[in-house]
């Protein structure tokens, strides 16, 4: 095989290790999301499933389904999640009002 198979085949081999947690290279750290209580989040926020879903990006749909337990946010929910968790009203301010939050406003 060529240098450009041996070049392919060294990054597909570091992605998979960096994927299943056991090397995260040379001084980087891999953020690893806390699982978020979306509910509990939405509560404490003081929304409904659907103030919460059209504010932050989602549908109520996907909401609903967190509520439930039947699935779990993972990826740039969860860690969207997790950013709504520790300053709800930072990202509130960093995001523009959707054309429905400016209706009824």
């Amino acid at each position: 095989m060529g240098k450009a198979f041996e070049s392919i085949k060294a990054g597909l081999t570091e992605a998979i290790a960096h994927a299943k947690g056991e090397k995260a290279g040379a001084g980087v750290r891999v953020y690893r999301p806390h699982d978020v209580d979306v509910r509990k989040l939405r509560q404490r926020v003081g929304m409904t499933q659907e103030q919460f879903a059209a504010r932050f990006g989602f549908s109520v749909a996907t909401l609903r389904h967190w509520e439930r337990g039947d699935r779990a946010p993972a990826g740039p929910a969860l860690v969207l999640l997790n950013v709504i968790a520790k300053d709800h009203k930072s990202v509130m301010r960093a995001l523009p009002l959707t054309e429905r939050e400016r209706i009824v406003a």
